[in-house]
């Protein structure tokens, strides 16, 4: 990924700073990152030996299809961050205009009454991706004591809202503590002093260690945790972490693992642009021949921010992702890529300030989407995507006599896989001596898992892959 690009794709420096990211920067924190292959159908998947290589055995999008997710950052119960933020953001960088808007007229709440609209809508056309929670949203309340200007009860309803309505199909992740100022851990208060060294969307200003930004992570994680909410990640607010993209990814998989126990951690911070893949980077690697294998995973996003801005004031322009009939816009682009076309925005920018203008020029997206590529979309999760990858790339893949053995460190739902047409049986998987045989559907689009479909060159199977040995016979 290129940090040039992405700074030229979105304009705002608010957006510019926390995004930036430099290949090179990147690959020096995985020490053995697979960037090289891709989800796609012309890449062989493992680090295997030349034989496997030889085999045409591949690993394809999930499905067959291309893997869609959506981020929404800035999210959090009832606070509307684009009010609350922005005197604060003010303060700290008092020379730039984008902070000098009219904040005080911009309501204070994002009502739950909306979160429900928006995640039913989601629930019915199958859209899953990334939701924030800010655990203690710009400095105005913990969410696991009180939040002030809301009762109890309000709170306790609206927790329960994020728990039983997005939890299901939506990643939660902390967007750090509050988004705004830095918490001095020792007291559980912002520091006294207001500037760039002490809001979280620029920080830290000197070098960290592992162990410094875990503990400050974690501290994030525990809040939301004492919420009744789980997470397998989490999101920078900002800049947070810029000039720190060695230890970072190291200390999320510290931070989430100690907090929550995670197998497979994950986090997002950067946008692809241009001609940059989108594929989820694996950083951390080690232990994958043992009982602990390590990675965490960086899963990009796909587009700039065009529903509303970070405040919620910008008129949306949902064609940047996708026209009225999905033939321009980024996400097209990203869908005849075969590349994950993982959509972006932030939360306030949804709401528009009460009229929900960016909700329904994301409505028009999906809908749009939905006509033109339907039988090419799979929407998954960002844990989903990032496991999909790990598995993708890490699993070894070698034929034998009566199929293939696989080596999986990570296990992975709707694992796809394309295998020379020499079937002599119905494929089946194989795993800790029980056998699943796999359901033969008349059309590539019917795929789903425990289902294989084939034609005169080729057999395409979609299966649970399970962790550790199994057996693909076919």
């Amino acid at each position: 990924m290129n940090g040039k690009g992405s700074e030229r794709a979105i304009d705002s420096m608010h957006l510019s700073t926390r995004r930036s990211f430099i290949v090179n920067g990147g690959k020096a924190v995985a020490g053995a990152v697979l960037g090289a292959r891709t989800f796609g159908a012309s890449a062989q998947i493992g680090a295997g030996t030349g034989e496997e290589l030889r085999s045409g055995v591949k690993v394809l999008n999930p499905r067959a299809r291309v893997p869609l997710s959506f981020i929404i950052d800035d999210s959090t119960c009832l606070v509307n961050m684009g009010h609350f933020c922005m005197p604060q953001f003010a303060t700290a960088w008092p020379q730039r205009e984008e902070y000098k808007k009219p904040w005080k007229t911009w309501p204070r709440e994002i009502p739950d009454s909306f979160v429900r609209r928006f995640g039913e809508w989601c629930a019915e056309h199958g859209v899953k991706g990334k939701y924030s929670v800010v655990p203690y949203p710009a400095c105005v309340g913990w969410l696991d004591r009180e939040l002030p200007g809301w009762s109890r009860k309000e709170l306790l309803n609206s927790l329960a809202l994020v728990r039983d309505l997005m939890m299901p199909g939506w990643d939660i992740h902390p967007e750090m503590i509050t988004h705004t100022r830095v918490i001095d851990l020792r007291t559980g208060r912002p520091f006294e002093e207001i500037s760039p060294a002490t809001m979280e969307n620029s920080y830290p200003q000197k070098k960290k260690s592992v162990d410094e930004l875990a503990q400050y992570i974690a501290y994030s994680l525990r809040i939301l945790k004492n919420c009744g909410l789980s997470c397998d990640g989490i999101t920078t607010p900002g800049g947070f972490g810029n000039l720190v993209k060695a230890e970072l990814p190291l200390a999320v998989h510290q931070a989430v693992r100690d907090v929550f126990g995670s197998e497979l951690p994950h986090y997002f911070k950067y946008i692809s642009t241009g001609n940059e893949s989108t594929q989820p980077i694996l950083e951390g690697v080690k232990g994958l021949d043992g009982d602990d294998p390590r990675v965490v995973v960086n899963v990009p996003a796909g587009t700039g921010d065009w529903f509303g801005g970070w405040d919620g004031d910008r008129e949306p322009e949902g064609h940047r992702y996708a026209n009225e009939d999905a033939t321009k816009g980024r996400m097209v682009e990203l869908i005849e890529l075969n590349q994950p076309a993982v959509m972006f925005c932030h939360w306030p920018g949804l709401y528009s300030n009460g009229t929900e203008k960016g909700f329904t020029a994301f409505q028009r997206v999906v809908t749009a989407l939905e006509t033109r590529y339907g039988d090419r979309m799979h929407w998954m999760k960002v844990s989903e995507l990032a496991r999909y990858r790990a598995a993708a790339e890490l699993t070894r893949i070698v034929k034998n006599g009566g199929g293939a053995s696989l080596h999986a460190p990570f296990g992975s739902g709707f694992f796809t896989m394309e295998i020379p047409n020499e079937c002599r049986r119905d494929p089946s998987i194989v795993h800790a001596a029980k056998t699943r045989r796999l359901r033969k559907v008349k059309e590539k689009r019917l795929l789903t898992e425990g289902t294989w479909w084939g034609d005169q060159t080729r057999t395409i199977v979609c299966f649970e892959l399970p962790k550790g040995e199994s057996q693909l016979l076919y």
